[in-house]
């Protein structure tokens, strides 16, 4: 059945018998595998539109939690005016926040605007979603696009995650050192176990990745598979896709996967996820 963004709050409360002390509470932890996929507004590399294939990458996958980018909301024919968001959450049965980083009049002869941008989907419930926009530098020459964070919180279990997707402009370090920080900036506001995924357009090494870095863990490196290349589909060369993380969450395994649904592959890692001693994650 399908299942519209939520905006649902629980809330937990510890009775503690009169005179006596609280007992210390051991810290619990919760699985979550999660997923980063640019689904290239559903097309694979020789741009055949098949959104079902995605559907079925990421059912069978397992992921919990999934950031994607590159996609469409009534764009074009390029992907037949779908709201694709609102689609594959209702073929996967999830929860789903959308945001447009390009948001246009609608096309001639249609009604609705033309957006595109990034989503999440996820098998809990999402509490809180907004969309950052990035700022663009000015360049007289290739100008960049519009590029923006999608911030969820999302409530696994109990544990209030912070997840954040983004898709870094592809032209320029410059234009990527300046979105990164932007993105420290509006992600250390936060105190709670928080994942990061995205296509970064960024190889590990780079001034954009050390900047992240300075804050963020990124997951493969940490379990010792750095050339676990996401990008091109057929003969991968280098990692531009990432899942990142930071806080009281421990890597447990990570995986490309092998699809041609897309011009990315997409990357899945198994968390742990702490719960703080003294109740949920807030």
């Amino acid at each position: 059945m399908f299942k519209k963004l939520l905006s649902v709050c629980a809330a937990a409360i510890l009775a503690v018998g009169a005179g006596a002390a609280p007992a210390a509470a051991t810290p619990d932890a919760t699985s979550v595998r999660v997923m980063s996929f640019n689904i290239h507004h559903g097309a694979d590399p020789a741009d055949n539109l098949d959104l079902e294939r995605n559907a079925e990458v990421i059912e069978d996958s397992g992921a919990e939690i999934i950031g994607l980018q590159e996609v469409d909301n009534h764009w074009s024919s390029r992907s037949d005016f779908e709201d694709q968001a609102a689609w594959l959450a209702e073929r996967l049965g999830m929860h789903y926040a959308y945001a447009a980083n390009l948001d246009r009049d609608p096309a001639a002869g249609q009604t609705e605007r033309r957006q595109y941008g990034t989503a999440v989907l996820s098998e809990y419930p999402i509490l809180r979603t907004e969309n950052h926009l990035l700022t663009n530098i000015e360049y007289e020459v290739r100008p960049t696009e519009q590029r923006g964070l999608l911030e969820t919180v999302i409530n696994v279990e109990g544990n209030h995650i912070s997840f954040y997707n983004t898709h870094l402009d592809h032209q320029r370090s410059e234009q990527r050192q300046s979105q990164m920080k932007e993105i420290l900036a509006i992600s250390e506001e936060m105190d709670r176990p928080t994942v990061l995924v995205g296509d970064l357009n960024a190889v590990p090494g780079t001034p954009e990745m050390e900047t992240v870095l300075s804050q963020f863990s990124d997951v493969f490196e940490a379990l010792g598979q750095p050339d676990d290349f996401t990008y091109p589909v057929e003969n991968p060369n280098r990692r531009i896709d990432y899942i990142l993380t930071k806080g009281q969450i421990e890597p447990v395994s990570a995986e490309v996967i092998d699809s041609d649904s897309s011009d990315h592959l997409p990357v899945i890692a198994d968390l742990e996820v702490s719960q703080t001693p003294n109740g949920l994650n807030r």
